[in-house]
């Protein structure tokens, strides 16, 4: 697929996903929502991609939605034409009209089997932030600001931001910043937990790339793929049976295979291990344990 609103850029067994509407400081659009998504399928099918980052091009992440269609923006009536309705008038909620393009993107990359990093440049808001939340690690430029801005646009939080904004931050803080809608610097977001560190902007990508490389090259792909799954979905796990449950299961079918034989033969050996199993081919058969089912 060629991209027109993003840039798909691999080296050194990463990949740089570079929102890229510049002139526009990155706004989301349809176009974007579509690309962002074929791109986070095609990272899962590529096993030379060992990490991604996510960042902007210019001096914004992304200023949110695309505002240009005025006073309709958000209008999905106008813009997408009816939805369609039950025989008593009433919306038919599952039509996927109705559906939020920005909670689309965030549902794919929370199914990523690779590790993402948000390397914020600028300004994010809206879905500039929110489609951040799905990501793992959240590093700041100095120049970067957040802002919920839902409530002073007269809408909500989508995205899935309102599963996972309090999980990151906590309740209290992420109803603070959605209430009042504002937007705050990068050291704020530090304090508040939605970023894991603030760095000068000229060292912005290098940090994160260097995260990115120190996973590319010390770990396995297939365990990093689990332990993301793992730890996303016992977020909504009510009892740590569940957890016990899906530890056994990676324990044992990892436990078997040439990749642990690998690990702690080179940990003995006391060299870099070169791991061999791959993510298109040898995850576990018990993956995914979960109980997938289709919009409807």
């Amino acid at each position: 697929m060629a991209y027109e609103t993003i840039k798909y850029e691999v080296a050194e067994q990463i990949l740089t996903i570079t929102l890229n509407r510049p002139e526009k400081l990155n706004a989301f659009n349809a176009a974007m929502q579509k690309e962002l998504i074929d791109a986070f399928d095609a990272a899962d099918k590529d096993d030379d991609i060992r990490a991604i980052i996510v960042t902007g091009a210019g001096r914004a992440f992304c200023a949110g939605a695309d505002l240009s269609s005025g006073a309709d923006t958000f209008d999905r009536d106008a813009r997408r034409g009816p939805v369609k309705r039950l025989a008593d008038g009433r919306v038919d909620y599952s039509d996927p009209n109705v559906r939020d393009g920005g909670g689309q993107v965030t549902l794919r990359i929370f199914k990523c089997l690779k590790p993402v990093i948000a390397a914020v440049n600028g300004p994010a808001v809206g879905i500039g932030v929110t489609m951040q939340l799905a990501m793992d690690i959240r590093i700041a430029s100095v120049d970067a600001r957040f802002g919920f801005v839902f409530s002073q646009r007269g809408i909500v939080p989508e995205a899935a931001s309102s599963w996972f904004l309090p999980r990151i931050v906590g309740i209290s803080q992420a109803l603070e910043w959605c209430y009042t809608g504002r937007v705050f610097p990068a050291q704020e977001a530090l304090a508040g937990r939605l970023v894991s560190k603030v760095v000068p902007a000229d060292e912005l990508l290098p940090t994160a790339r260097a995260l990115a490389r120190e996973i590319a090259t010390k770990t396995a792909p297939v365990s990093v793929a689990l332990i993301r799954q793992m730890m996303w979905r016992m977020l909504g796990a009510d009892d740590p049976m569940e957890a016990h449950k899906v530890d056994s299961r990676g324990i044992y079918a990892r436990g078997r295979s040439e990749d642990v034989k690998e690990g702690v033969v080179s940990f003995l050996e006391k060299r870099p291990a070169e791991f061999k199993n791959k993510v298109s081919s040898d995850m576990p058969d018990y993956f995914p344990w979960w109980d997938e089912r289709e919009y409807e």
